[in-house]
């Protein structure tokens, strides 16, 4: 199996690509302006020359010279210091035959001129060319010498050197190059700083990292059991999991609640609006949207100090009370098998102190009372509470209230059939559970502390009442004893309650309580309740 070659870093990839495009930039930069440089050095020099030539042709002196061969010493050395100043390579003033009467060389003089190039000049017309002459290779300006009463009498020729040309040009292509290095290095240097930026904007991860943590981002809100919204500084929805979407989608139509911000649901929806405005977080709190229970916390998102955004975590409260109750239920299974292991555990202590003391006749009188008072308990149980968890349930808080001195029963009128419905059965399992565990804390110290439990089936309707002879509840706390977090019992309590009348609502139930000081209190159940023998 091959490896793949690893992606190059992003700073090299940022510097690479910066420092080419630097590079084609230079390239071309350099290209445009060599090819123009070098064009204007060469125009430079040829204008240089042209108005050298154009003055030595409207210098009366020249033509004079010319035509007065007494002159003619002169005008070479006119003419040489005129070469000198402006750095020529020759000027050769010539008769109509071509004859040169001036020249760098004083021994050329007299000899006909070379190249052949002035041809032209002699019948008028000036030109530009480049030849061979007898100084070597050169850019010849020829222009035609008129006198006094415009005449032609012959041509002056200006030669600049070709290596002088070239040696100009050379000159303005290192300016270029050292342009171009310079560039390069502030270029480099730019893209370095650049990409390190970049790679700091980016927490100093790759993008192959980002995109692995973007997936991985994805994944873990895609697979959370929270419903997740966040929303940028203008309140604009920027991510949603879809577990937010279907708990929206199951209280109204999604697109509405989501896309239209003057709907009556977005601002009870999250409170994301204020928590953008005031920054500050809103922890587990409860909105009732469409029916439902929304446990919500809400909390801004900074950047540098800034609000930059907000998001919002929530899940249906009904769920989280669903689980709770379960949990509930399993706790009340533990606590009656608990209680029956220990009863049971004592009972084989009496027994096997009997067998080793031999007392045979008091062991089978004792198993047979044992075993009678089960029987009836549990058969006169089992006559009455059809539903097997409801009875095995009821035995084990039986058997918990003889442990701890409360004397729990069941009146000898009362009838509860098997259950159609499952979750009925668990949902009167926490009902009871709460509401006989609340009647036992209350019954704690008291003398005789008794419970009575009675279950009257009618009409597909139930109807359980738990009544303890216990000291009763206070009137001025009798209207609070259902809301989340009210205990007279200290923190951390008051939840019992409140999950049964949750319960209750849930299977459109409902639930009173009477309570006298001194006398007792009795809590009635009303519930719908469908059974398995006639589906009522």
């Amino acid at each position: 199996m091959f490896k793949q070659n690893s992606p190059l870093k992003l700073r090299t990839t940022i510097t690479l690509l910066v420092c080419s495009v630097i590079a084609v930039v230079l390239f071309v930069v350099h290209s445009v302006y060599l090819a123009q440089s070098t064009q204007q050095s060469k125009l430079s020099l040829e204008e240089k020359a042209i108005a050298v030539l154009h003055t030595l042709t409207v210098t009366p002196f020249v033509a004079q010279a010319l035509q007065t061969p007494i002159l003619l010493p002169a005008l070479q050395d006119y003419v040489e210091q005129v070469r000198h100043q402006n750095d020529l390579l020759f000027i050769v003033v010539m008769d109509m035959q071509g004859i040169r009467h001036t020249h760098p060389d004083p021994s050329r003089i007299g000899k006909h001129f070379a190249g052949g190039d002035e041809v032209k000049a002699l019948h008028g017309e000036e030109s530009i060319s480049e030849a061979q002459g007898t100084l070597g290779p050169s850019l010849r300006l020829i222009s035609p010498l008129f006198d006094a009463n415009h005449q032609q009498i012959g041509a002056i020729a200006v030669g600049i050197s070709t290596a002088k040309v070239e040696q100009t040009i050379a000159k303005n292509r290192w300016i270029t190059y050292w342009a171009i290095i310079f560039g390069g290095l502030i270029g480099s240097l730019g893209a370095f700083i650049l990409a390190r930026q970049i790679k700091k904007i980016m927490f100093g991860m790759e993008p192959s990292e980002i995109a692995a943590l973007l997936e991985e981002r994805n994944a873990m809100l895609q697979s959370i059991k929270e419903g997740i919204i966040a929303v940028n500084a203008d309140a604009q929805i920027t991510l949603i999991n879809d577990e937010a979407k279907r708990l929206l989608r199951q209280n109204g139509e999604l697109k509405n609640l989501l896309l239209t911000e003057s709907s009556k649901h977005w601002p009870a929806l999250l409170h994301l609006r204020q928590v953008l405005e005031s920054g500050q977080a809103r922890q587990d709190e409860e909105i009732d949207f469409n029916g439902s229970t929304l446990l919500t916390n809400s909390v801004p998102v900074r950047v540098n100090g800034q609000v930059t955004g907000a998001v919002v975590t929530f899940r249906d409260k009904t769920e989280v009370s669903q689980l709770v109750q379960r949990l509930t239920g399993i706790s009340h299974y533990a606590e009656a098998l608990r209680v029956q292991a220990h009863e049971f555990m004592n009972k084989l202590h009496v027994i096997l102190g009997m067998v080793n003391i031999r007392a045979y006749d008091q062991l089978e009188t004792y198993i047979m009372d044992t075993a009678n008072h089960y029987h009836t308990e549990v058969g006169s149980l089992i006559r009455q509470i059809k539903d097997p968890v409801i009875a095995g349930f009821m035995l084990g808080k039986m058997n918990r209230g003889r442990e701890i001195g409360v004397d729990v029963s069941i009146t000898p009128t009362s009838y509860l059939p098997e259950s159609a419905q499952a979750e009925v059965t668990h949902e009167l399992v926490t009902v009871l559970g709460n509401l006989l565990e609340n009647a036992m804390d209350a019954l704690d110290g008291l003398e005789s502390p008794s419970i009575v439990l009675t279950f009257d089936h009618d009409d597909g309707r139930l109807r359980c009442t738990v009544r303890d002879n216990g000291n009763g509840i206070d009137p001025a706390v009798l209207p609070h004893i259902f809301e989340h977090g009210f205990s007279t019992k200290g923190t951390r309590r008051g939840i019992g309650l409140f999950l049964v009348k949750q319960s209750l609502e849930k299977l459109g139930g409902s639930i009173e309580c009477e309570s006298n000081k001194g006398v007792g209190t009795r809590f009635i159940v009303t519930l719908p309740y469908a059974s398995k023998e006639n589906g009522l």
